[in-house]
């Protein structure tokens, strides 16, 4: 069966470039790719078609061969190597990686890796804001150096990938690269490590650093600094730290969002008879009023007594839910002056000073009335 032309099995113009090629490939695999179309075998000869004619088009002397002579060239072994393995690489890395969720085959040292730390702040903090003094163990590059890892400047083409800082393997039908695991993908190898860093370009450092904390974060909240994390190898740019916010537990407000919750103890007289209370914010005290006949559970709201987060221009709300406590440790005095209270409340007429009591027992006895009934 007669080839057919790697123009048409490409879908592309005899005038194409490199980028049109790469592109038209690029749709070639993603439709016949095999793992895309388990046992079909007509899918893996196309996928085995297109990735023939992108390896010799995407060779300038192959391609040159190509247009002159067809697919006589490399008949006899007129044609020599084939593609070439970089180019493969990227090209498998940029579509295999955005199938299968792998990084990019890119070439050359990897940038330093990104780090976190972990921050806990109280909450007057977090709300204020606040700068901080941290400690982060980091990798950091090397002075002795300069992040080299060479003792005297001297860097050798790595015999393993011979500079290219990529090694070819073979998987089946799949010919895949990764770093060079010689150089570390920086296709140089180092004549005389320092010794320092004992050629690895970086050492072991616990890096101190001021971090300005904005006033308004919230529990689980991040902040970057670029360039902060680890440096990269060979001189490569530095990764970035991470600041995760943890908010400690307050004694006396809970967050929710931009608002602020807490709970006021009252006493019973204080409810029955009305007051004006002081209550805390966080920007000091102020003046709640207590109305006559205030039952516990009741909320106050007071308005910009809450938090103004970073994503927010208005504060939000302080609410204030109020609990009747239950005396203790009375004195005699006391004790006596509740009893005669209590008694006042003898009688159908006790009903209509306990307004939730008298709706409380309303509903037991319509309950045992249709229990009965």
């Amino acid at each position: 069966m007669s080839k057919r032309d790697y123009y048409e099995v490409l879908g592309v113009a005899r005038d194409a470039g490199e980028d049109d090629l790469k592109k038209a490939y690029r749709r070639c695999a993603m439709k016949y790719h095999p793992d895309r179309n388990p046992g079909d075998k007509a899918a893996e000869e196309a996928f085995k078609e297109c990735k023939e004619a992108y390896e010799t088009l995407s060779d300038p002397s192959r391609r040159r061969m190509y247009d002159a002579h067809g697919h006589a060239a490399f008949e006899h072994g007129m044609g020599g190597g084939g593609a070439g393995y970089a180019d493969m690489g990227d090209i498998f890395g940029d579509i295999f990686g955005n199938i299968f969720g792998g990084a990019g085959g890119g070439r050359g040292p990897r940038r330093g890796a990104d780090i976190g730390y972990v921050m806990e702040l109280s909450l007057e903090e977090a709300v204020g804001g606040v700068e901080k003094q941290i400690e982060v163990p980091t990798l950091d590059e090397c002075e002795a150096c300069d992040g080299s890892g060479s003792s005297d400047g001297r860097l050798d083409t790595c015999n393993t990938c011979h500079g290219r800082g990529q090694v070819r393997f073979q998987r089946g039908i799949f010919s895949m690269q990764q770093a060079c695991p010689h150089c570390g993908g920086r296709g140089k190898t180092i004549a005389n490590p320092c010794d320092e860093c004992h050629g690895h370009g970086r050492v072991e450092r616990t890096k101190t650093l001021q971090v300005k904390i904005p006033a308004g974060v919230d529990n689980g909240d991040r902040i970057r600094l670029a360039g902060e994390g680890e440096a990269g190898p060979a001189g490569s740019p530095p990764g970035d730290l991470y600041v995760d916010i943890r908010v400690r537990e307050h004694e006396i407000f809970q967050r929710d969002g931009d608002d602020l919750h807490c709970e006021v103890p009252i006493r019973i007289s204080q409810a029955a008879l009305g007051d004006t209370i002081r209550v805390p914010t966080l920007e000091g005290e102020v003046e709640l009023r207590i109305p006559v006949e205030t039952q516990t559970g009741k909320m106050f709201r007071l308005r910009g007594k809450g938090v103004r987060s970073v994503r927010s221009r208005q504060p939000g709300d302080l609410y204030c839910r109020v609990v009747v406590e239950t005396p203790v440790n009375l004195t005699a005095e006391q004790r006596e002056l509740l009893e005669r209270f209590e008694a006042t409340f003898g009688g159908e007429g006790a009903r209509r000073h306990s307004p939730r009591s008298s709706t409380f027992l309303d509903g037991v006895k319509g309950f045992w009335e249709r229990m009965t009934g």
